[in-house]
């Protein structure tokens, strides 16, 4: 849609604008990126970025600023009121910084969620962070007294100040506060070109342009959908799914809820990325041929061996690759904390998938999570019930050996016949000698013997 500046006649310039007004994270860099990508197409001489922030994710504000840096086309902020910790990086990545009178910029701090201050590592690269986005902008040099000295557009120390409150800058700022900027303390250090009240503001009476356009970039119901699958927590609570679908189904093999669920969630997490770009073919058929080797040693190869832990290898291998932007086997380009942040995602829904497997478990047959979703009423034989033939009841005593390996289900041979059965204690590996202990809900149940 268009808005502002005068008709958009053919010789009219193009400004897309983008509005950055909430916190900042997974669906605030999918639609910058859809933005950045329509800015391209559109062919626009400029992108503004509308800003009322307050900071959000630092992975997420510095892929949005890498981007900013990276982009052939001028980009401009329009800090409508506050650009805050993330909000402040962003701003300082673009070309120019426009400020409404009373906004603020500063205090790119590191918190945690709870908005207490993260540890010296966290606030060390932060710094390293902002200051390279304020010397991107480059510097002149000049003279005073004879000695060439360098003068940067955006001070790298000021925006230091702005994440460590240890951070001294004569005539700016003492220890022990960190830096805020309002406007006019902006414009005389540099953070700032001027003054506007609205974007037409900006391109009439900063940028010198009297026929344009605004084209307002909407970001949809997929970009919002896409951003919310691909955010961290989302990420690794689908992980956690694929992990328990696995170990269950290891537990009890056949296509059921577990091998669903599993299915379900790989699609949700891998869908989106490969929509993004992030995720190639290449990097989803090592997915599936983890999958493929793992379905191989549940139904074909008794016992666990080379083939399901390569199979789990190369699927959580590919949940990895899935998250980084590399080009087949390049990861030059690849910066360390996106390569950790995606350590960190896969790490930790592996470890909320054990933490429930572990707590699951100890659940089976109480009034928790599994009993819930059983049925509770048990039909008694000695009520009356009989629901298949009395003669696997006859077999409580009787020794025989393992058909299968039972994990904990399996075949054991019994005079020379095979009968389903689940080891009581364990796994149980094909040949061993066995004896039945018991037959429930037409199960036996059997243990190894020496």
């Amino acid at each position: 849609m268009f808005a502002g500046g005068s008709y958009l006649y053919a010789d009219s310039i193009k400004f897309l604008q983008i509005d950055l007004k909430k916190e900042i994270g997974s669906t605030t860099w999918v639609y910058i990126q859809k933005g950045f990508q329509k800015a391209d197409s559109l062919q626009v001489s400029g992108i503004i970025l509308n800003m009322n922030t307050y900071g959000g994710t630092v992975v997420h504000a510095d892929s949005i600023r890498t981007t900013i840096l990276n982009s052939d086309i001028p980009v401009y902020a329009f800090i409508d009121n506050n650009a805050a910790s993330a909000g402040a990086l962003i701003a300082i990545a673009c070309d120019s910084i426009y400020m409404r009178k009373g906004a603020n910029i500063g205090a790119a701090t590191v918190v945690n969620q709870t908005g207490e201050q993260m540890p010296d590592k966290y606030q060390s690269y932060m710094r390293a962070t902002i200051r390279s986005t304020a010397e991107a902008h480059g510097h002149d040099t000049v003279f005073v007294n004879g000695k060439p000295e360098l003068k940067w557009r955006r001070d790298p120390v000021i925006a230091e100040a702005m994440v460590d409150e240890r951070v001294i800058v004569p005539n700016v700022i003492d220890s022990g506060r960190v830096l805020t900027f309002t406007t006019e303390e902006a414009i005389k250090h540099g953070y700032c070109e001027g003054t506007a009240d609205d974007i037409d503001d900006i391109i009439r009476n900063r940028l010198h342009i009297d026929r344009y356009g605004i084209i307002v970039y909407k970001p949809s119901r997929i970009d919002e959908v896409l951003g919310w699958l691909t955010s961290p927590g989302v990420q690794a609570v689908l992980i956690m799914i694929i992990v328990l679908g696995i170990y269950y189904e290891l537990r009890t093999p056949g296509i059921g809820i577990p091998s669903i669920g599993t299915l379900i969630a790989a699609i949700l997490y891998f869908a989106p990325l490969y929509i993004e770009g992030l995720a190639a073919n290449w990097e989803i058929l090592v997915f599936v041929s983890g999958m493929i080797l793992l379905a191989v040693e549940i139904f074909i190869i008794p016992g666990f061996g080379i083939a399901g832990i390569g199979g789990i290898i190369l699927m959580f291998g590919a949940l990895i690759l899935a998250l980084l932007n590399n080009v087949d086997f390049d990861f030059g380009d690849v910066p360390v904390s996106h390569a950790n942040r995606a350590v960190l995602t896969v790490v930790a829904g592996l470890g909320l998938g054990f933490v429930l497997m572990i707590y699951l478990a100890y659940r089976v047959g109480q009034n928790g999570f599994l009993q819930k979703m059983a049925l509770s009423k048990e039909e008694k034989v000695s009520e009356g019930y009989i629901a298949v033939s009395v003669k696997e009841m006859n077999l409580i005593g009787h020794t025989g050996v393992a058909g299968t390996i039972l994990r904990p289900s399996g075949k054991v041979i019994i005079d020379n016949e095979y009968y389903d059965a689940v080891a009581m204690y364990g796994y149980i590996d094909k040949g061993s000698p066995i004896k039945v202990v018991k037959y429930e809900q037409a199960q036996l149940y059997v243990i190894q013997i020496n």
